[in-house]
């Protein structure tokens, strides 16, 4: 039995259990058959409503936040040929999340909800589209991790900016869930309102997703055997920023899954970038699902941020790999 073709299937069902798994776990803990009585709607009213309105929108969320995240990380690192790019680290979530810091500061989001994942998008866009075209540009991979430094440290200057400028407690609360990243409280219609340009991005991303391989042969030959690089990086500029920004109107700012998940996955897919999307994609949604639970179950008096759980443990994991890149570039030298 071919293990490739077993991957994506594995990390699919993996990610089911720990919905599962995030259903049984909370302030009070469920038994697994009342739990399937609640999804069934054969429960006791007060179980129904922890399952359906806090504990199964929430972990939808987190698993549809990790599909964003996971995928757009693999894709970004086909398109720029960089194992470090992810929309972390470029700048991308970050601008997502100023975007929709702002949406919150100025109010928008009381002249329609669409207003809030349509700023995040539009955040997302513009940082993804930057990058792009410094991609064209730039010299070495190094100069555009220092424009995702630059992007990343702006936006996170105009965000501050605006917690100081808030007109109350209450904005200013949104905005710092916003920026530490949370799917707490999330409802089946904050799933209605993201998942449109979360589906529409992973579309876009499967769609240019042979074109990725193409590129791990340089974009003269990719250019060569018929790739379009312009259509090309379109599709990949357009679907990452749909996905994250939908994926930051969710939850707000969540870092380094995008760069985990391929990083994990790229060894069992022959290190091709188009086999590496999905797999990405459903590993990210498993390592979110168990992050939030991780944050809802850590012995603390105030729940723990998911943003604050996931960079805990990626940061060190992106360490790890710019070191573990450094020895095999140096080897190699």
């Amino acid at each position: 039995m071919n293990l490739r073709a077993l991957l994506s299937p594995a990390l699919a069902l993996a990610g089911l259990l720990a919905i599962f798994a995030a259903l049984l776990l909370g302030s009070t803990a469920m038994a697994p058959e009342r739990v399937l009585a609640a999804l069934l709607g054969m429960a006791e009213a007060a179980e129904h409503t922890v399952i359906w309105q806090i504990r199964l929108p929430r972990a939808l969320a987190a698993f549809a936040v990790g599909l964003a995240l996971g995928g757009s990380g693999a894709a970004l690192q086909g398109l720029l040929r960089n194992p470090l790019a992810e929309p972390g680290v470029l700048g991308v979530s970050a601008s997502a999340a100023l975007g929709a810091t702002s949406a919150l500061y100025y109010g928008l989001v009381a002249l329609s909800a669409w207003l809030l994942p349509v700023a995040a998008v539009a955040g997302a866009l513009l940082a993804t589209l930057l990058i792009a075209l410094a991609a064209v540009r730039a010299a070495s991979v190094v100069t555009l991790i220092l424009i995702g430094v630059g992007l990343s440290s702006f936006a996170g200057a105009t965000m501050s900016l605006l917690l100081n400028l808030a007109p109350n407690p209450f904005s200013l609360a949104d905005m710092v869930n916003w920026m530490l990243g949370s799917v707490a409280n999330r409802s089946f219609p904050d799933l209605a309102l993201a998942a449109p340009f979360i589906a529409a991005g992973l579309a876009l991303l499967h769609v240019a997703r042979r074109g990725l391989t193409a590129l791990t042969l340089g974009e003269e030959a990719a250019a060569s055997i018929g790739v379009d690089l312009l259509r090309q990086r379109l599709l990949v500029v357009a679907g990452t920023g749909l996905a994250t920004g939908g994926a930051v109107a969710l939850a707000g700012a969540i870092g380094f899954v995008g760069i985990v998940t391929p990083h994990l996955v790229r060894p069992w897919v022959g290190h091709d970038p188009a086999r590496s999307l999905l797999p990405s994609a459903l590993l990210g949604g498993l390592i979110v699902v168990l992050a939030d639970i991780g944050a809802r179950m850590a012995p603390s008096e105030t729940e723990l941020k998911l943003g604050v759980v996931a960079a805990l443990f990626g940061a060190p994991a992106f360490v790890w790999i710019a070191m573990r890149r450094r020895s095999i570039e140096t080897s190699e030298a």
